[in-house]
């Protein structure tokens, strides 16, 4: 697994599918707070004037040269919970992203947040 300064060296990049398919452009990553360790990326996503975010999951995420290479799907990815391209995500969603993509979702010990943006 890379580390969190790492992959944000990345933003602007391609995210592309475990098929090789372009996604979007990575936009930000969200760390695990218990780790600190990178647990998600946000992915722009959209045509012009239309633009979201989606949340894509980094465990098994790969580099290659100009793009990070993700485990899931585009179709998935797509269809994955977003925020528009300038919110955060609401504490409340939290365990719909995780539930997405068929992720056991635990918040922490005192019931705070399980992602916070890098």
């Amino acid at each position: 697994m890379f580390q969190a300064g790492d992959i944000r060296e990345w933003r602007g990049h391609d995210v592309v599918d475990d098929a090789g398919k372009k996604i979007g452009s990575l936009e930000s990553v969200y760390v695990d707070t218990g780790t600190d360790d990178p647990a998600f990326a946000t992915v722009t996503v959209g045509m012009v004037g239309r633009h979201r975010l989606v949340f894509v999951p980094l465990t098994g995420a790969t580099v290659g040269p100009g793009y990070l290479k993700v485990r899931y799907p585009k179709n998935q990815v797509k269809g994955a919970p977003s925020i528009d391209t300038d919110g955060e995500l609401p504490a409340g969603d939290e365990e719909a992203v995780f539930r997405h993509y068929d992720m056991t979702y635990q918040p922490g010990a005192g019931g705070e947040r399980r992602l916070a943006r890098r």
